[in-house]
């Protein structure tokens, strides 16, 4: 009998030692290498695993002589997924989809796979087939395309896929998979690597698409090795807050799209229901108004967003002010606030500011700079700013108002929801002449006082 061949792997990012050590060098963290079962992998993949010919080897093409004329996007049946995806999945490409446990990755998933009008197969290595039935009563009862799958072996689930023949694969999750081909146990980095090697070769050589749902570590990356993220073509992150009902899916990684689209989810009792537009979502409804609120106008790609800013100062009770802002970056809210002091001459370094974004999103667009100080300066003041203003400019350490990107969308997507009036920078360029909203030039942050 041959020697079993060891070998250490870092459970965390999948850097491989010879020994056994407390630290891994790569990643610095602590007790995470562990010693996994290996051996040279078999001489066979997915097309000996269902008897296919081997012979045929790749010969190089010029570009030119490619055709993709009959390799088009798929349409997935929802608007949210197919603006995220880049209008659409590609043929033969490979997604990994990542989020918390319980965020609604594979309801996410599963709704998709029973609403397609082609053959799609769902395979779970963590559910049986009457959990996903009692599941998908909920979502949509009735398909007749949809097939469910509850393996973990990949042998077999190739020659499955052979008999089936689907045209959209999704595999739930891929830390479950295990090949014949590698002596280790499920789960292990050695396993999650040959496991999505042997899919993806599938899925180029096929042009079946693959989505693949993917557990998360603690510090919200993706559990397994980072060449796993290398590996596929999209990267897909599931985000929200569990006590909120809304979802986010942003692409972190996309080799055919945007990695800057955005789509937005409401989760309800039967299942995840796309947000046609989130904007008036995001903007509270308030009997009366108050002060401290500030709506700004922003961009999550090309698609213009109204969120709501809420800002609260107070005097400090303890000796050093607080600052706190959820959904904005704490840093920044602290220039923000120098630059109130420093230029305009607002006393607030021995005041408390709380600042947040309504509805659990986190925002990245310096064109938010001007709602954020609207809101703070209305907080401070105690004066109400009106309901029916917003706000797009970025503040700089002068305290001057920059101009923004696209801020033509960002005017048509204010006045479509029925916004008076928008504050943009004085030296914002745009051939826009709207008929239902007014155009506020500014340049100071002290031209702002003129409207609380």
């Amino acid at each position: 009998m041959a020697k079993l061949k060891t070998t250490f792997f870092c459970q965390s990012c999948g850097a491989q030692y010879s020994k056994w050590q407390g630290q891994c060098n790569s990643c610095k963290s602590w007790n995470t290498i562990e010693e996994e079962v290996i051996e040279k992998p078999k001489k066979g993949d997915w097309k000996t695993t269902v008897n296919n010919d081997t012979s045929r080897a790749a010969k190089p093409l010029k570009i030119s002589e490619i055709d993709t004329t009959n390799t088009p996007r798929l349409n997935l049946l929802d608007s949210e997924l197919n603006r995220v995806l880049g209008g659409g999945i590609v043929p033969g490409s490979l997604t990994l989809l990542g989020g918390e446990p319980g965020i609604g990755k594979s309801t996410l998933m599963l709704q998709i796979a029973l609403k397609l009008p082609y053959v799609t197969l769902y395979i779970s290595g963590e559910e049986s087939q009457k959990q996903i039935k009692l599941r998908a009563q909920r979502i949509a009862p009735n398909s007749e395309h949809c097939y469910i799958l509850t393996e973990t072996n990949t042998q077999k689930i190739f020659r499955q896929i052979d008999t089936i023949k689907p045209q959209i694969i999704v595999v739930d999750s891929i830390q479950t998979l295990q090949s014949d081909f590698l002596e280790a146990s499920a789960g292990s980095v050695s396993q999650i690597k040959q496991t999505t090697s042997e899919l993806m070769k599938f899925s180029k050589e096929t042009a079946t698409p693959i989505i693949l749902i993917g557990h998360i570590t603690k510090d919200g990356s993706i559990a397994g090795p980072k060449i796993l993220e290398h590996m596929v073509d999209t990267v897909l992150q599931f985000e929200g807050d569990r006590n909120h009902v809304f979802r986010i899916l942003r692409a972190h990684k996309n080799r055919f799209g945007s990695t800057h689209e955005l789509g937005i989810y409401e989760m309800q009792g039967d299942g995840l229901k796309e947000v046609k537009n989130p904007s008036q979502i995001l903007i509270s409804e308030k009997d009366s108004p108050l002060s401290g609120n500030a709506v700004a106008v922003t961009l999550e790609g090309v698609r213009p967003l109204l969120v709501e800013v809420q800002a609260l100062v107070s005097s400090a009770v303890y000796g050093t002010p607080q600052r706190s802002a959820t959904g904005f970056n704490a840093k920044r809210l602290n220039m923000l606030l120098a630059v109130l002091e420093k230029r305009a001459g607002f006393k607030l370094a021995a005041k408390d500011v709380f600042l947040n974004i309504t509805g659990g999103i986190n925002v990245k667009d310096p064109a938010i700079d001007l709602a954020v100080v609207a809101a703070i300066l209305s907080s401070n003041n105690d004066a109400v700013l009106t309901q029916n203003y917003c706000f797009a400019g970025e503040i700089g350490l002068s305290g001057e108002i920059r101009p923004v990107q696209r801020v033509e969308k960002r005017i048509t997507e204010a006045e479509k929801l029925g916004f008076e009036a928008i504050f943009i920078a004085k030296h914002n360029k745009f051939n826009l002449k709207p008929k239902n909203i007014q155009i506020h030039l500014i340049s100071k942050i002290e031209e702002l006082l003129d409207f609380f």
